[in-house]
C-alpha cells in the first residue's frame, strides 16, 4: 500500500486532518506526519485532534513517499513561509505523485508556483488568490486534475475528498 507523506503543523482544521488520515489507515496506507520538529505535538485549531510528529522536514525525502496530503486550516499558511516544506510539495507536483490538498491546503501549492494551468478548489477566500496563481478554479465539492492533484473547498466536502484521493492510490 501507499506511503503519504503529510506535511502539518498548529493550528491545522482538525476534522481535514483526522477524517481522511482515518480513511487512508483503513484502506491500508501509512501516513506520516511531517513537521519542523520530530516528537512535538502539534494541536488543531478546534483543540479537537493532536498530532505527534513522526518526521523532522530536514530528514526526509519526498523520492520516499508516495503521494503528499496537506489538510488545511493556519497550518498550510504556516508551512508555506518555510521554503523546505515549499520544496518538499514542489517535488511531489513535478514528478507527478499525487498530492492531496484541502480547504487552505492549496496555499502550499500556490507558494510552490505549482497551480499554473490546472484545475483545483479550495477555501471560498483563497480561489482568488489560486486564480492569481494560474488555477482554473472550479467551485466544486472536489477536484481532481490530471490523475495527480485531489483539491476540495471545505469539511463539508470530506466525503467526495477522500473517495476521490483514495480513487488515486488504487
Amino acid at each position: 500500500m501507499s506511503k503519504i507523506a503529510c506535511v502539518i503543523t498548529d493550528m491545522f482544521e482538525d476534522v481535514e486532518y483526522t477524517d481522511p488520515v482515518k480513511a487512508f489507515k483503513e484502506a491500508g496506507h501509512e501516513v506520516v506526519a511531517i513537521e519542523k520538529e520530530k516528537g512535538k505535538k502539534v494541536t488543531g485549531k478546534n483543540g479537537e485532534a493532536s498530532v505527534t510528529i513522526e518526521e523532522n522536514i530536514d530528514d526526509v525525502n519526498p523520492d520516499n513517499y508516495d503521494a503528499l496530503f496537506i489538510p488545511g486550516g493556519f497550518s498550510p499558511d504556516q508551512l508555506r513561509a518555510d521554503e523546505r516544506f515549499v520544496a518538499f510539495a514542489k517535488h511531489f507536483m513535478d514528478v507527478k505523485k499525487p498530492v492531496f490538498a484541502i480547504c487552505h491546503g492549496p496555499q502550499l501549492l500556490i507558494t510552490a508556483k505549482t497551480l499554473e494551468g490546472r484545475m483545483a478548489t479550495g477555501f471560498k477566500s483563497i480561489q482568488v488568490d489560486m486564480d492569481y496563481a494560474g488555477a482554473k478554479v472550479k467551485d466544486e465539492e472536489v477536484v481532481v486534475c490530471d490523475n495527480q492533484l485531489v483539491t476540495s473547498r471545505q469539511p463539508d466536502d470530506i466525503p467526495a475528498f477522500n473517495r476521490e484521493s483514495l480513487n488515486l492510490l488504487k
